[in-house]
Order: structure tokens, then sequence, then C-alpha cells
């Protein structure tokens, strides 16, 4: 089934900066529907690495389900930011990450990035630390 517009909870998680981490992606559609629940182990990394990493885990299973449009939703300011234009990407760490996860957006008419509150982003946050806790890979 096709979407024309879904909308993406993403969280990284690390325990330790950098330390054990993991990325989770909680996609429902417009309407509030769960459409997809993502998490993915990712090892050794910053938590502002995973949180990039969580977005691109998001991303790419929203272009699988066929998504036209996305509506992104992270805790991490630093990040939304980021993606918006209003802050420079510096870190080295971050640069490749960042570009992996623009170039993802060609595949959507549209998208658009927000800060929520970490409140607003408990089952992205679920799913990022049960990646930790249960080693998932995607």
């Amino acid at each position: 089934m096709a979407y024309q517009s879904l909308i993406i909870f993403s969280d990284g998680a690390a325990r330790g900066n950098p330390g054990p981490s993991g990325a989770g992606a909680f996609i429902t559609s417009a309407d509030g529907e769960m459409v997809a629940e993502v998490r993915e182990y990712l090892g050794e990394m910053t938590n502002n690495q995973a949180e990039y990493r969580a977005l691109k885990c998001g991303l790419e299973k929203a272009r699988e389900l066929g998504a036209k449009s996305v509506i992104i939703r992270a805790d991490s300011e630093l990040m939304v930011k980021q993606l918006n234009g209003e802050y420079k990407v510096k870190n080295t760490g971050i640069k490749l990450i960042f570009r992996e996860v623009s170039a993802l957006f060609s595949y959507f008419e549209s998208w658009e990035a927000a800060h929520v509150s970490r409140e607003q982003n408990k089952e992205a946050d679920r799913l990022a630390n049960e990646a930790i806790d249960q080693h998932f890979q995607c």
C-alpha cells in the first residue's frame, strides 16, 4: 500500500557518548495510525550520530512504503535545525550521514522537519533502547 504522507518519529540513543547505541523510528499515517516500527543496533557511536542513523532508517522505510511526502518529528533540536538549514553541520562524524539523509529526501515530493518534546517521541525512544538491549538489526 502506498501512502501519500507518512509521519516519522525518530530517535537515537547512546549509552555513553560515544557508547553502545541504537536507532528507532516509529512511522504513522497522517491520521496517526501506526504503519511501521524500525529499530537497529548501531554499535559504538555518539548520540548525535545515532539520531541521524535513526532518521535514515525511518526515511528508508518510508521510501519502501511508497510515501510521497514525509513529516519528520525528532527530539534532537540540533538535528532538526541542521536539516532545516538553521545550523551548519561542522562535525566530521556527522557530515557523511547528513549527506546520506539529505540524498534520501530526493525520493519524496516534499518533506518537513520539526522538533518535538521527548514526551511526544516516546515510541521512537523505546525502539532505540530496545535496539541496544536486544541488538536488533534492520
